[in-house]
C-alpha cells in the first residue's frame, strides 16, 4: 500500500508528492469530510462499547449469579447476530431505524444500537470466557457478608475481575466499528469505511493514503485502550508482619 501511493503514473518512478500534496494543502474540500467521517466513527466505537459495558456485562454476570439455567439461552441470544448477514440485518432494522429518526432524528449516533447487535457475539465470547476462570459466586458472597452493596459489589470486586475480558471485548468493538461499511452504507450514515470510498472514486491514490492514516490511527486508538486498561490504581498490597 505505501509503495502504491508513491508512484507518479505514467512517469514511472516514485516521489512522496501525493503525500506533501495532502497535507500541505489540508483536509479541505472533499478530504473533510474523511476528518468528520472519523469523528464519527470515534464517536460510534465510543458508543458501543459504552452499550457493551452498560447492557452486557450486567447482564451476563446477573445471569452467572442468579439465573444460571438461563445461560444456554443467553449464550444463543448473543451469538445469532454473527449468523446473520449483514443486509438481512439492515432489512430487519430499517424499519426500526423509520421510527427512531421521528423519535430521536436520524443523526449518525444511531448507528450505535446497530453495531451493538453486530459485535454482541464477539465481545460475550471474550468476557464470558474471562467469567469461567473467576470464581464471582464467592467473590460476591464475601463482599455481601463484608457488608458491600451490589453497586460496590459490580464496580469494585467484579469489574476489576474482568477486566481482561472487558478490555478484549472492547478491542473488537472498536475494531468491528471502525472497519464496518456494509450497515452504514445501507442506512445512508456517514462514517469512516464510506467516506473513503466516496475518495476513492475521485482519487483512488489519496484514498490508499486515507486508509493508512486510519489504520495507523486504529492502531494507536487500540493501544492507548489497552495501555488504560493496565493502569494500576498504585495502591500496595497490605504487608504482613509489621514488614515493609
Amino acid at each position: 500500500m505505501v509503495e502504491f501511493t508513491l508512484r507518479r503514473g505514467l512517469a514511472g518512478g516514485h516521489d512522496f508528492s501525493r503525500w506533501t500534496a495532502l497535507f500541505q494543502g489540508g483536509f479541505t474540500g472533499p478530504y473533510r469530510t474523511v476528518l468528520v467521517a472519523l469523528g464519527n466513527s470515534v464517536g460510534l466505537a465510543m458508543g458501543t462499547v459504552a452499550i457493551m459495558l452498560l447492557l452486557l456485562v450486567p447482564t451476563l454476570l446477573l445471569v452467572h449469579l442468579r439465573f444460571p439455567r438461563l445461560r444456554r439461552l443467553m449464550e444463543f441470544v448473543c451469538i445469532l447476530p454473527i449468523s446473520i448477514p449483514a443486509i438481512v440485518l439492515v432489512v430487519g432494522l430499517a424499519p426500526v431505524y423509520s421510527v427512531l429518526a421521528r423519535v430521536a432524528g436520524s443523526g449518525v449516533w444511531t448507528l450505535s444500537f446497530a453495531y451493538g447487535v453486530t459485535v454482541l457475539p464477539f465481545a460475550y465470547r471474550a468476557i464470558q470466557a474471562n467469567l469461567d476462570g473467576v470464581d464471582v459466586r464467592t467473590l460476591s458472597e464475601a463482599a455481601r457478608t463484608l457488608g458491600a452493596g451490589w453497586g460496590s459489589v459490580l464496580v469494585r470486586v467484579l469489574i476489576p475481575n474482568l477486566r481482561r475480558g472487558i478490555l478484549a471485548g472492547a478491542f473488537i468493538a472498536v475494531a468491528v466499528v471502525l472497519g464496518e461499511f456494509t450497515i452504514a452504507s445501507l442506512l445512508n450514515r456517514i462514517t469512516l469505511q464510506t467516506s473513503l470510498l466516496v475518495v476513492s472514486k475521485a482519487d483512488p491514490y489519496t484514498a490508499v493514503i486515507l486508509s493508512l492514516l486510519a489504520l495507523t490511527f486504529a492502531f494507536l486508538l487500540l493501544l492507548v485502550i489497552g495501555r488504560l486498561g493496565l493502569v494500576r490504581t498504585g495502591r500496595r498490597r497490605p504487608t504482613t508482619g509489621g514488614q515493609s
